[in-house]
């Protein structure tokens, strides 16, 4: 997979992109990624890119004919390739649009600053908006890079053989169950037996039952879209039972 990203601030992406699994998807071919300065796509000496709105209001809006021109020189003759701005009004990202972009030879992220874009900008060169969450950042880099973590780590192969499809929170609808590693005990505290059982039936079976534990404590909106077993809907029936019954203890 290629990602291209347009941003004002090539620098942020630097260690991000040369650490972890970034890292370890570039080196192994996986991933080629570029990060673009759009400054120079300006056509004035002082490389400007942005400029007061019209209609006044605060805030600096990033010009079109900068931001276009860059979007397209990326670009090139590519016209399958999506075109994706980094906006608070996107698409809410999620682990199916992860998937989704990650099914694609190649993206090209857009990152803004300041008040926002000139809407020409969208017009004629944007093929979709993601935002990562009901917030607003300073930037549109932070976003680009969640996006990209998210993406480059469903490409078969960056996280080795096992890859990110199953046990992941959200794979299959559920937030992840817990884990547990050496010491058998700290402080105290055990593992469950039946990690250590050698069943690996028995083990998944545990697994999946944690996870839906975990998802109705915390998520339990997250259950109305999850396939769930008639004895995995009685199990959810008695941990609200239980948590009745200690509530009114």
């Amino acid at each position: 997979m290629q990602i291209d990203v347009l941003t004002l601030f090539p620098n942020m992406f630097e260690t991000v992109m040369s650490e972890s699994m970034m890292w370890k998807a570039r080196d192994r071919k996986l991933l080629n990624f570029y990060a673009h300065d759009i400054r120079d796509y300006a056509n004035n000496k002082w490389r400007k890119v942005d400029d007061t709105p019209y209609g006044g209001g605060g805030g600096m809006i990033l010009k079109p004919d900068v931001v276009v021109r860059s979007i397209e020189a990326v670009k090139g003759d590519d016209n399958e390739t999506p075109v994706i701005l980094m906006s608070p009004q996107g698409r809410v990202f999620n682990h199916d649009i992860a998937v989704e972009l990650s099914g694609h030879e190649r993206l090209i992220l857009v990152c803004g600053h300041y008040e926002g874009f000139d809407e020409r900008i969208r017009q004629l060169a944007i093929t979709d908006e993601i935002s990562i969450g009901d917030y607003v950042l300073t930037g549109g880099e932070l976003a680009a890079m969640v996006v990209v973590d998210a993406v480059v780590r469903q490409i078969p192969g960056v996280l080795g053989a096992e890859g990110a499809q199953h046990r992941d929170s959200h794979a299959d609808g559920l937030l992840e169950g817990p884990h547990y590693t050496r010491p058998p005990e700290f402080r105290g505290l055990g593992i469950p037996d039946v990690l250590t059982s050698g069943h690996h039936g028995k083990v998944d079976e545990w697994r999946r039952r944690e996870a839906i534990k975990r998802t109705w404590q915390n998520r339990p909106d997250l259950l109305e879209t999850v396939d769930l077993t008639d004895a995995e809907k009685d199990y959810i029936a008695q941990l609200a039972q239980d948590k009745s019954h200690n509530d009114d203890d």
